[in-house]
């Protein structure tokens, strides 16, 4: 009895199925540029994107090349332009993809590619830097902790939710065309501190993102938003710290 209910269907399980992955390879050791290949493997209803790289990778070619490490969301490290769009490949579940083609995983876009799946990120995170991404204070340092109020934490609530993955600003047009640009995610990075009422940095982080490069180039396509797989309002942080700059009210 017990071994037949082991054995039974689990109610409303998605059965074993094949997917094509069409994935875009580059190797700097071996080619001029990047080419298409495609590996079909069988997974199981709820398997990922990232559980079918591992597949490839484990079962049929080692050196394909990935970033992942929690593979829970949380990371950040995963990103990839699944079927053209940037999301994170540990939170995109097959079975919501079309199956009857093969799914499309490239690089995200913007960065130089170091190869297969991998980007520099040194660029993001220089950008990131820059904003100066820490409290700003003046004084001795306190006895006791900074208390701040649940409606002013509330202020900046959605920007704390980053895991600086890059799929906002690698989906940003304007990144993709001028390497100078901050990109989505630096603003965002200090949209967190601008609206702490604990920091005393906010006029520095505003002239920095009032430079030629800052949030005057973006153009509020929505992309950002569309793509954060953390749901950030990414395009209303970035127009919250325009009208600061204009304004000069926090």
């Amino acid at each position: 009895m017990t071994a037949a209910v082991a054995d039974a269907p689990v109610a409303g399980a998605v059965p074993s199925f094949q997917v094509t992955l069409r994935l875009r390879r580059f190797n700097p050791e071996s080619d001029t540029e990047a080419r298409w290949e495609e590996h079909t493997v069988t997974m199981h209803g709820t398997d990922r994107v990232l559980d079918a790289l591992h597949k490839i990778k484990w079962e049929i070619d080692g050196s394909l090349t990935f970033r992942r490490s929690c593979a829970h969301g949380i990371c950040g490290s995963d990103a990839m332009r699944i079927n053209g769009r940037n999301r994170l490949a540990c939170k995109t579940l097959l079975k919501d993809l079309p199956l009857d083609k093969p799914v499309t995983v490239e690089p995200i876009k913007g960065l130089a590619v170091l190869k297969d799946l991998v980007v520099d990120m040194d660029p993001f995170f220089e950008a990131y830097k820059s904003i100066m991404p820490f409290l700003v204070t003046t004084g001795n340092d306190p006895s006791r902790e900074r208390r701040q109020s649940p409606e002013d934490r509330a202020r900046y609530d959605d920007t704390t939710k980053c895991i600086m993955c890059a799929a906002c600003t690698t989906s940003c047009p304007v990144y993709w065309s001028d390497g100078q640009y901050f990109g989505p995610q630096a603003i965002v990075g200090a949209h967190r501190f601008i609206f702490d009422s604990r920091d005393e940095g906010a006029e520095q982080r505003l002239e920095i993102l009032n430079d030629r490069d800052g949030v005057w180039r973006c153009r509020t396509t929505f992309n950002c938003t569309d793509a954060c797989p953390r749901g950030i309002e990414v395009t209303k942080a970035i127009q919250e710290v325009k009208r600061a700059l204009l304004f000069r009210r926090v």
